[in-house]
């Protein structure tokens, strides 16, 4: 198993980051169990999670936290776990918020849902614009002394306020983002390649990309309006239902051919070869999903692959 180590930290992760979304949503308990017990297995070691998943079942969140709390407990292994989470969401109880107040409550949340008593990676999942960035890194610097937190990220912050928070930060002398978490797949490449990529190789950021799979559609799943109904999820690959997505499909069908693979590992495949991307974020509900998960890091696209993938989406 390779690992990749994020930014200048201590923290060494498998290059598949699993999503845990999915826990206490389309997976009770005992099924995100069966998962997470065949992700460590396999040697990955990197979880991403938020304090707010999943607030769309009961208006509130904290299941995810739970699910891989209870399950660190039951199997011993926090210390050979990576756990990222995130801070900043709404829920039916409360707006975006990333002030110092709702920060160190928060926090204290997380920590006891997950059972532990520090943080790996802290996220800062959604900016509201309006909370001055000295505020909201302030509150990291306290959680950080406290040991509570060892590092922290960046997910849905603007590239205005990402530098911005890097000027304070180096300013003032408060802890500095590490990684960024950006919407970055095949058929959404634009955003983060014309203002993100800049940045991170600026500041020396190491790359988790989010709906790696394009809520599924990069699965090939979803080819048609009859398809939507495959999954919880299915609506949201309606957007990608277009020509430029089909030619997506087609050339990850090709280049899935040729390996023996499959269009959701070409995709993932994809992602690892672009510069400064430390692992994928993505989820399975399923032993089977979760194969061909696995099986990204271990596939080489060459030149003429990545040709064809980047003539298709661009």
């Amino acid at each position: 198993m390779k690992y990749t180590r994020i930014g200048d930290t201590d923290l060494e992760v498998s290059r598949i980051n699993f999503g845990g979304n999915v826990f206490g949503w389309t997976l009770d308990e005992k099924e995100s169990f069966e998962i997470l017990d065949a992700f460590a297995g396999a040697g990955f070691n990197f979880l991403d999670t938020a304090d707010t998943y999943a607030w769309w079942i009961n208006g509130t969140g904290g299941q995810s936290e739970t699910i891989i709390g209870n399950w660190m407990k039951a199997r011993g292994n926090r210390d050979k776990t990576i756990v990222a989470t995130k801070v900043g969401s709404h829920t039916k109880e409360h707006d975006y918020d990333i002030s110092r107040k709702h920060i160190l409550k928060s926090v204290d949340q997380s920590l006891k849902r997950l059972g532990t008593d520090y943080i790996d990676l802290y996220y800062t999942h959604f900016d509201n614009g309006e909370t001055p960035v000295e505020e909201t890194l302030s509150a990291y610097d306290e959680l950080i002394k406290a040991g509570k937190v060892r590092y922290i990220a960046a997910s849905n912050v603007s590239p205005e306020r990402l530098n911005e928070s890097f000027e304070v930060s180096e300013k003032m002398g408060l802890p500095k983002y590490v990684a960024l978490q950006p919407h970055y797949n095949l058929v959404e490449r634009t955003k983060y390649e014309t203002q993100y990529a800049p940045l991170v190789e600026k500041y020396g950021l190491t790359v988790f990309p989010y709906y790696a799979l394009a809520a599924g559609f990069l699965t090939g799943k979803y080819r048609s309006e009859a398809d939507y109904g495959k999954s919880a999820r299915g609506k949201s690959a309606e957007k990608y239902l277009n020509p430029k997505g089909l030619a997506v499909l087609d050339a990850l069908d090709r280049v899935a051919a040729k390996h023996g693979s499959s269009p959701a590992t070409v995709s993932l495949a994809w992602l690892l070869s672009r510069p400064n991307i430390g692992a994928a974020l993505a989820s399975a509900t399923s032993l089977s999903q979760l194969e061909t998960l696995f099986a990204a890091p271990k596939l080489n696209l060459d030149s003429e692959d990545l040709e064809r993938l980047a003539s298709a989406s661009s």
